[in-house]
């Protein structure tokens, strides 16, 4: 048989029972003892639902009863302090000595280790916290493909739990639901919870991570560009503050979406001064997936072997694919080697003419497919990003990121401009290293006054709006 002890931690009876069963455990072959302790405060309720569950009418802390696990069925309950003693005495022949003063001195004892206890237990339960997610305009496409991207472990690690939070406006609770319904019929094991959120000022509530899809339906017939810039200014004043008061203080923001992804990088930042800028980026990866897609076709091969083609500029807008340094590997031709041999790009596509008439004339071709997709490659660039954050690059190799410049490449400080980056130790570093020609150079020159351009607009349009906020 074993012997459960129940009471609360600060209570002398409890402490002079279990010394006495601890000695009886200690000197008896077949005695065992389970010890439970009840904080103070939890005490009354779990002793209700005790007597509930088995129908006892012990209304006093300790409550001692018998486990009969070689015969099923409910615990024998045997009472309490004093019910205890005349059983230790009337089996055993044991009884306790123990003064009131030794009993209420325990009792302290108990109670701090039991405080000790849960304290532990706290600590421990805040070191598996899951990691905060938080998506904007949540309702569109390219979310609904992203979920299943993050929660399946291989963005954030394969032990890191995640909870995601949903936010939109009210118009679009209903699709908000739906996609949380999914999502936990879906049961995946690293999302311990998913919500929809429309009520803006509880937005972004510890985030650890914010991922900002919100677009503007780009028509320039209807509206001009300076209003567009105006619509994406004021999306980012109502977030910036919000991410300032309510997110974690190393929160991560990813850019993307099909419009003005460097520009609410760069407002998001004006916006909200106290954000680490480095913290704040634009995912120019469908870019360089299109683009990669492109070239496998014309040299018929697997898309995963061309690497480090860059994306330099304005993501969403006026952007140069740069195959300087692009490289291929496994692409079947008469030189053969290791899966590590590599080929430059520029050298094994032999038609010059295809890469300046139709492949760098075909921006508007690859500009055209990647706005039309419906959310699967953004869904992608995004989380590629987002591990390669976490979790490093591969090594040597070049990805594009709309950074805040700070002058490399003679590109103007201040302003969001996609460039190359590699990722390590949970931070990136731009590859200043890499040699650009001036053809190039020309080309960021141009980029870089669009980008330049960009931004005056929607700091006019600030100080149109808030002449007094701007000073």
């Amino acid at each position: 048989a074993v012997a459960m002890f129940t009471g609360k931690a600060n209570c002398p009876y409890y402490a002079k029972a279990e010394l006495l069963a601890d000695y009886l455990q200690t000197n008896l072959p077949n005695f065992t003892v389970h010890k439970i302790t009840q904080h103070p405060d939890k005490w009354e309720q779990w002793l209700h639902d005790i007597r509930e569950t088995n129908g006892w009418e012990h209304r006093q802390s300790p409550i001692i009863w018998r486990e009969l696990l070689d015969r099923g069925g409910k615990g024998q309950l045997l009472g309490g302090l004093n019910d205890f003693l005349e059983y230790a005495q009337k089996y055993y022949g044991i009884t306790s000595m123990m003064l009131s003063e030794e009993m209420l001195d325990i009792a302290e004892e108990n109670l701090q280790a039991h405080l000790g206890i849960v304290k532990e237990d706290e600590e421990i339960k805040s070191l598996i916290k899951p990691m905060q997610i938080w998506i904007t305009s949540a309702s569109v496409p390219i979310c609904y493909h992203l979920i299943p991207l993050l929660a399946n472990g291989e963005v954030f690690g394969m032990t890191t739990e995640i909870s995601i939070h949903l936010l939109d406006t009210d118009q679009f609770k209903e699709i908000l639901r739906s996609i949380v319904m999914e999502a936990e019929d879906m049961a995946f094991p690293l999302l311990r919870s998913i919500s929809e959120h429309t009520k803006i000022d509880q937005a972004f509530i510890d985030a650890d991570v914010i991922i900002v899809l919100d677009d503007v339906l780009l028509n320039l017939e209807v509206q001009s560009l300076e209003n567009y810039i105006r619509e994406v200014s004021e999306i980012c004043q109502v977030y910036a503050p919000l991410i300032e008061k309510n997110a974690k203080s190393d929160v991560k923001v990813i850019s993307s979406g099909k419009t003005f992804a460097n520009l609410k990088a760069t407002m998001l930042r004006i916006y909200g001064p106290s954000i680490r800028p480095e913290n704040i980026i634009a995912v120019a990866t469908s870019w360089e997936s299109a683009a990669k897609a492109m070239l496998a076709r014309k040299l018929n091969m697997n898309t995963a072997g061309v690497k480090d083609v860059i994306v330099w500029g304005n993501i969403t807008g006026s952007n140069y694919i740069d195959l300087s340094h692009a490289k291929l590997y496994g692409y079947d031709c008469a030189i053969w080697g290791p899966a590590s041999f590599q080929r430059p790009l520029l050298n094994m596509i032999y038609d010059s003419e295809w890469i300046h008439s139709e492949f760098l004339s075909a921006q508007s071709t690859l500009s055209s497919r990647v706005s039309r997709c419906t959310g699967m490659l953004p869904a992608h660039g995004v989380a590629t990003v987002l591990r390669y954050w976490y979790h490093g690059s591969p090594s040597e190799e070049i990805v594009s990121v709309g950074i805040l410049s700070e002058g490399q490449f003679c590109v103007p400080e201040g302003i969001t401009f996609s460039m190359p980056v590699r990722f390590q130790n949970g931070n990136w570093e731009v590859m200043t290293e890499l040699e650009i020609n001036e053809t190039t150079q020309k080309v960021l020159g141009h980029l870089s006054h669009e980008l330049v351009q960009e931004k005056l607009v929607a700091l006019k349009e600030i100080n149109e709006m808030h002449p007094y906020e701007a000073e």
